[in-house]
């Protein structure tokens, strides 16, 4: 049996076995071995060809999730006097100062007037210089749903539709009329597996995650290999020189884990520990140093601005990597605000501001640092979240809703547009399937998943193998992204 025959049976091995023993404590322990050990067979070439900046024709999709739900009604705004009106009545405290707001231009729209959070100010300018998108009302579908059928077919609608951990499931992975012990892979993962032949390199994982472990990047055969926001996640006291006490310690790790074992499972443990020791040196041989962004980055010093300069200085460390495709995932919470959302009388604070102004100074840096090495067109950072929130407030805060808007931002993003068919802002109207402004998604994750991995260079023909609903939608792409 040759290496990527054994490293293959290895993986399958550790698949099979989180597959079937359900939510034990073995699968908690094989998640994380598949964490770690993402990294593929051995036999890859040792001396990466190329330095520097991203090859032209490398691409990466970056998945910024907002955990939690976020409140996406507060994230672009009525801006029309009628419009903005008919919110403010119906918002009541959580309601946006109509002077405060930030208006953007929506070219090809249905005539009424939008505005973002005024803690957006960044955005509100990559989006009027062409870089920013704003998608509009997504969410899970199984199938397009009206509110006629939402009422009288409920088993069309999504599976456990307002929980937060089903809902995260469903985005990440596409297909929400199915449990995930059927689906068993994201959207992302499926991808991946899809793409990964550009890639030359087979030693580290096309699919890097900052921030732990995620449904959006499991694959069948390529699998999330997790990133820290220093750099690579190293197993303490295993780095060194050869000769010093770390070094020898590792040496003598290494060979206790190359000795086959009759036990399967310890076999698989050790296969996957040393791979993930020889990733983790590959990796902080390439992001050594200062980092070329610090000043991008300047005073963006939160957990989401350091998830996206790591992101930066990987993407700029694919020439030595020799990686041609790359998918992220990164990761903002707090977006579950049933109360304490604004500052009542002063919202333009808050919780939600608070963490938009993070989103917007973040991806602000982000861009400066893809435009510094002029891989602007390469990158694309697209977000998504449980769900939305209800449209009318419980108070000082915002409940579980479905349809939400979302952000799409880079180079190659026709940006400066509104996307998708915002909803009939009225509560108990044509597209609030209760009483509270619980939006029925008028574009699916499925079209707005496609658009990306038809950029990211899935061909029209293989998108039905990742995105098995896709067939019964009828935008397979919404038009936001160039050729």
């Amino acid at each position: 049996m040759n290496s990527k025959t054994h490293d293959l049976s290895r993986r399958r091995f550790v698949g099979a076995c989180c597959a079937s023993v359900g939510t034990t404590g073995l699968l908690s322990s094989l998640a994380q071995l598949r964490l770690m050990g993402a990294a593929a067979s051995p036999d890859a070439p040792a001396t990466p060809p190329r330095a520097g900046a991203p090859a032209p024709d490398f691409k990466a999709l970056v998945c910024l999730f907002f955990a939690g739900g976020n409140d996406a009604n507060n994230l672009v705004v009525p801006a029309d006097n009628a419009g903005y009106a008919a919110y403010a009545s119906a918002r009541g405290a959580l309601a946006l100062p109509q002077s405060s707001l930030l208006p953007i231009a929506t070219p090809g729209g249905d005539g009424r007037s939008w505005a973002l959070h005024p803690a957006m100010t960044e955005l509100k300018a990559l989006y009027d210089g062409g870089r920013l998108a704003v998608m509009a009302n997504i969410g899970t579908l199984s199938q397009p749903l009206t509110k006629a059928l939402y009422n009288s077919r409920p088993d069309l609608r999504p599976r456990q539709l307002f929980s937060h951990n089903d809902q995260q499931v469903e985005w990440q992975t596409s297909i929400a009329d199915r449990p995930f012990s059927e689906v068993a892979t994201g959207w992302g993962g499926r991808v991946a597996d899809l793409v990964d032949a550009f890639n030359a390199n087979n030693r580290i994982s096309m699919s890097m995650t900052l921030n732990g472990q995620n449904t959006f990047q499991i694959g069948r055969t390529v699998q999330q290999y997790a990133v820290g926001t220093g750099g690579s996640v190293a197993l303490t006291g295993s780095t060194g020189t050869p000769t010093s006490v770390n070094g020898v310690r590792t040496s003598a790790l290494n060979d206790a884990l190359a000795v086959q074992n009759a036990n399967l499972l310890e076999t698989a443990f050790g296969g996957l520990t040393s791979r993930a020791l020889g990733t983790s040196s590959l990796l902080s041989s390439v992001i050594t140093g200062n980092s070329p962004f610090a000043a991008a980055f300047n005073g963006v010093n939160t957990s989401l601005g350091q998830q996206l300069h790591m992101v930066a200085r990987l993407v700029n460390a694919q020439g030595q990597l020799n990686l041609k495709r790359q998918i992220f995932f990164v990761r903002i919470g707090g977006f579950d605000l049933h109360d304490n959302q604004v500052v009542l009388g002063n919202t333009a604070n808050g919780a939600h501001s608070n963490i938009l102004r993070d989103i917007s100074r973040s991806l602000a840096a982000f861009n400066q640092a893809m435009n510094q090495i002029s891989a602007q067109n390469q990158v694309t950072v697209f977000t998504a979240s449980d769900f939305g929130r209800t449209f009318n407030t419980n108070g000082d805060g915002s409940d579980h809703g479905w349809g939400s808007h979302h952000l799409v931002l880079g180079g190659a993003v026709r940006g400066g547009a509104m996307y998708g068919q915002m909803p009939v802002q009225v509560l108990g109207g044509p597209d609030d399937s209760g009483g509270r402004g619980t939006w029925i998604p008028t574009t699916s994750v499925d079209e707005y998943a496609a658009t990306l991995a038809r950029w990211f260079g899935v061909s029209a023909t293989n998108l039905p193998t990742i995105f098995p609903n896709l067939g019964r939608f009828a935008r397979p792409d919404l038009g936001f992204m160039t050729a």
